[in-house]
């Protein structure tokens, strides 16, 4: 059987040279070649036709982590600690996660990708968790913390999809962000939470595989349940 077709959005950096790269953590392409996924990076600037066509091509999606959502997106305010926004970015990948619910696309979101997820389907987001969520954990553990370090626990709801992925209801996690799911809507199930009470994961209910997470598990592979992410989207987008 071929391995099935995983697409990777993309974030926008600047290099040392001052052009503009269109790139995936290597974390997030060796956790889904591991998996028995092919990656293929899904490029920015795409129009909605293009993305459409490039998506019926793919057999599943993972959004990967990166810069704040526009707080405009989800009627939020300006806040200081907002950084690196890119509307293009937002744009497509807010269009493309309501394309793989209408297709049934298989799909996984990571750290923004779970807050994307959220957006796209009518929630709202903490600007950031720390000024606005009285008895925050500090959850921004960047820069200059090793991504695999784990920092606290994850409590997911027993019978959920993501519990039997992980096969256990506890998990320690990695923390690579600052702004945090605020309300989740109601086409979404919160099946995970910090000890703080920030939603740590959701799925989408009668989905062939909507599920996303807060922490950043591409950077987690040494320990089985996070390998059972990946092999889970997977074993889901060979079934499309």
């Amino acid at each position: 059987m071929p391995r099935p077709l995983i697409g990777l959005t993309t974030s926008r950096i600047l290099d040392k040279n001052n052009i503009h790269i269109m790139a995936t953590a290597e974390a997030y392409v060796q956790a889904v070649y591991h998996a028995g996924g092919l990656p293929v990076q899904l490029p920015l600037g795409i129009a909605d036709g293009d993305l459409q066509a490039l998506l019926a091509r793919l057999d599943g999606v993972i959004f990967i982590g990166g810069g704040d959502i526009a707080p405009e997106r989800y009627g939020g305010q300006p806040h200081p600690r907002v950084y690196d926004v890119y509307p293009e970015r937002d744009r497509q990948e807010l269009n493309l996660v309501l394309m793989a619910v209408e297709q049934g696309k298989p799909f996984l979101g990571i750290c923004r990708g779970f807050q994307v997820l959220n957006v796209a389907m009518g929630g709202t987001m903490y600007e950031d968790i720390l000024d606005q969520h009285p008895g925050a954990l500090k959850h921004d553990y960047f820069p200059g913390y090793p991504r695999e370090m784990l920092v606290h626990p994850v409590r997911v709801t027993p019978g959920s999809r993501l519990a039997e992925i992980l096969e256990q209801t506890e998990v320690e996690v990695n923390s690579l962000h600052h702004q945090g799911v605020r309300q989740v809507p109601e086409a979404l199930r919160t099946t995970a939470f910090a000890p703080d009470g920030i939603p740590e994961a959701v799925e989408l209910p009668g989905h062939p595989f909507g599920l996303a997470v807060q922490w950043h598990p591409e950077w987690l592979q040494a320990h089985a349940p996070m390998r059972r992410l990946f092999e889970a989207l997977v074993g889901a987008a060979n079934k499309v």
